[in-house]
């Protein structure tokens, strides 16, 4: 795969150079380009004061409708292939994905959840169990997916976000309700040839009155075995889902500029003979019968009030609950099998952002407050009885979180962004023989970025932050007494995790470069992360704790984002490349993803509402990994995948409102594995859908 990094070097390069040789002609007609949006000139709303991505000191994707519809994806991680630095581990069973972002992340190892914030709607969503994936959802329910990548996204969203933050949106009504209508339905099917499967899905939009509007929407999906490119099928890839969203937003006061939002969001599972293991196949553990249930309440209200720059307020209350209820389990899975798993939690923040000047300088000040309570259930339920589980304990944790971060603009060429956030956590456990107690703990996460517009098509940037993780209920209570592990004892006096991570890059961006209203952008994030005291599983020796504190890692890397957008033809790249050790031994942390090249080159027919392209994934040979699900060999060679898609949508005529999408997925039937995934790849796979909206 030399020749695969040779060629993603060149390419990258390529782009830059390409960008700035053309920085002459593109600043003669320099202007804000609204026909040809690129990926880069999306806007982010949850770095801090609204701006776009090209924009943003630190590596940030903004993934939107057109992008999750072009996607026909089955689960989240459809969605997300595409942006660099992220990978989707587990497996492809839709309760088997977990996330991964700079090489921080594995689908086994229960504090890895807690490295990365994943919201929904600024809800936290939180799922840890053994052998399953960490988020449960369906891709229908959401319109943007905004992934912020490193630590420096810990002063909003919360100390130990080591890898980053992704943010889930839903739908709204007035997303699907056109200019002087009242209301919408869209209906929708899909078709997957691999593992026959098929969605139906349906949202209706009303506006109530001039400054009420209700969403409802609502899927069934559901799909058999996957078959593997070369063959195999996925056992336990089956599965059958429903899910929906209901979601109300009012206006009021001055302007409107009050809103209200309530919505509720449900998705469940209900399988007989499931595999047990969701994250990668493992015969051993046989099969279950499983339910799983995840619900997400939130009420948010905000108030922009343009009459007053120091009130730009934003209240969020949200409710999560996750739960799974397995029985009929294999004897050999003890207490583990036939049990009842949940986690609850429940939240409030409180943010507001004041403008202000000070001579030159225009600032942002963004602060707030932030609490949660959360409740972590495990019961076994073998033999009719309810008795804890040594290996998930219960318990519950309260925190809270105070924050400030002002973002201060001078000359509107330079942008300065301090913050800082505490957290303070309360964990009560379950008490057992063990000799549990509460701990309180607290950590800090300061950071400094800046960006500087050099000119209007060159800018540079760079950040450093520092984060502490608490170690969670899981890995601090967590013991075993009998089985593969005996002996082990809850890990009361764990440290905190600790990362200091720099990085720095530049952005390029240009317009009217081959042909009128064309625009083309690429943004180089390079990063460094310091990660200390680590928290592993101890080796199965009797005496020890259930988790340890290791020495020092060290995760660094490059990530590539670039895109063109014309009226006629379009192209993105995606480029990672993460390089991560273990500084006691020396050895490559098995959590890093190959180096990956993600190219789409399409067109586009306006006058007949076609689109249609190809996409390519190169995959660099790397030597560490995670365990095959046959095998014990990590290393995994380089690959090629890809992938051709197209769409119509007429814009006239009876057929207005209507979409049809097809692609053929791994084109070539490549077989091959990731190494962050113990499975081998999916075969080559025809996809279809069709929607039709509605207007009166």
């Amino acid at each position: 795969m030399g020749l695969v990094r040779s060629q993603a070097t060149a390419l990258m390069c390529g782009a830059a150079l390409g960008v700035v040789g053309m920085q002459a002609v593109a600043a003669q007609s320099v202007g804000v380009n609204t026909t040809n949006i690129t990926i880069l000139e999306r806007l982010v709303i949850g770095a801090g004061a609204p701006k776009i991505a090209i924009d943003t000191p630190q590596a940030v994707t903004v993934v939107n409708q057109d992008d999750i519809d072009a996607a026909q994806a089955t689960s989240i991680g459809d969605v997300l292939d595409t942006v660099p630095g992220v990978t989707l581990i587990g497996s492809e069973r839709v309760l088997g994905e977990s996330f991964n972002i700079r090489g921080i992340g594995t689908a086994e190892t229960s504090g890895d959840e807690a490295r990365i914030v994943v919201n929904v709607d600024g809800a936290k969503k939180f799922y840890e169990q053994y052998r399953m994936g960490s988020f449960f959802s369906d891709p229908e329910l959401y319109k943007q997916v905004e992934v912020l990548r490193g630590p420096a996204s810990s002063t909003l969203y919360g100390s130990g976000a080591l890898g980053g933050v992704i943010n889930f949106t839903t739908k709204d009504a007035s997303d699907f309700i056109g200019y002087d209508k009242t209301g919408a339905a869209r209906l929708k099917t899909q078709y997957s040839s691999n593992g026959n499967g098929t969605l139906v899905s349906g949202i209706l939009a009303q506006q109530i009155s001039d400054t009420f509007e209700v969403l409802a929407a609502g899927n069934w999906r559901r799909a058999d075995e996957i078959t593997l490119a070369n063959g195999e099928a996925l056992s336990g890839s089956d599965f059958q889902s429903l899910s929906g969203l209901i979601k109300g937003t009012a206006h009021f006061g001055d302007n409107d500029e009050q809103v209200l939002r309530l919505s509720y969001q449900r998705w469940s599972s209900d399988a007989e003979d499931q595999a047990y293991a969701q994250t990668g196949t493992s015969a051993m553990f046989g099969n279950v019968d499983r339910k799983v249930l995840d619900q997400t309440a939130v009420l948010a209200y905000e108030n922009a009030d343009s009459d007053n720059p120091w009130v730009d307020l934003k209240v969020n209350l949200s409710f999560s609950d996750t739960t799974v209820s397995q029985s009929n389990s294999a004897t050999l899975l003890g207490a583990i099998g036939d049990a009842d798993y949940g986690y609850r939690t429940w939240q409030a923040n409180i943010e507001n952002t004041s403008e202000f000047d000070t001579g030159a300088w225009v600032h942002y000040l963004t602060y707030g407050v932030q609490g949660s309570f959360q409740e972590r259930t495990a019961n076994s339920t073998r033999g009719g009885g309810t008795a804890g589980i040594t290996t998930h304990p219960e318990g519950q944790e309260k925190r809270l979180g105070l924050f400030v971060q002002d973002e201060a603009i001078y000359d509107e060429r330079l942008t300065l962004i301090a913050g800082v956030r505490g957290d303070f956590a309360f964990q009560t456990p379950k008490r057992t023989t063990q000799g549990e107690y509460d701990i309180n703990d607290f950590a800090v996460s300061p950071k400094l970025a800046a960006l500087y517009d050099i000119n209007d098509n060159v800018s540079v940037f760079g950040s450093v932050a520092h984060t502490q993780r608490m170690p969670t209920l899981d890995e601090r209570y967590q013991y075993s007494t009998t089985g593969r592990t005996p002996g082990k004892s809850p890990s009361l006096n764990l440290k905190k995790e600790s990362s200091n991570s720099f990085e720095a890059g530049f952005a390029l961006s240009g317009y009217e470069l081959v042909q009128d209203g064309d625009q083309a952008s690429v943004k180089i994030t390079g990063f460094y992360s310091d990660l200390t005291d680590m928290i592993e599983s101890s080796p199965a020796v009797a005496g020890n704790t259930y988790y340890r504190n290791i020495g020092e890692a060290t995760i660094y890397g490059v990530e590539v984002e670039g895109a063109y957008e014309s009226e006629r033809l379009f192209g993105r790249v995606a480029y990672s490349a993460t390089v991560g050790t273990d500084d006691t031994t020396g050895d490559a942390l098995t959590s890093i993803p190959a180096h990956k090249l993600a190219v789409t080159v399409g067109g586009r027919e306006p006058e007949f509402g076609l689109e249609y392209g190809v996409k390519a994934v190169f995959a660099a040979a790397t030597e560490t990994g995670v365990t095959p699900a046959s095998g014990s060999d990590k290393s995994t060679p380089g690959y090629m995948s890809f992938d051709l898609f197209s769409s119509w949508k007429p814009t006239s005529g009876v057929l207005a409102g209507t979409e049809v999408r097809a692609s053929i997925d791994n084109v070539l039937n490549a077989d091959y594995r990731d190494n962050q995934t113990p499975d081998r790849s999916s075969g080559r796979t025809f996809k279809l859908s069709l929607s039709k909206q509605f207007d009166w």
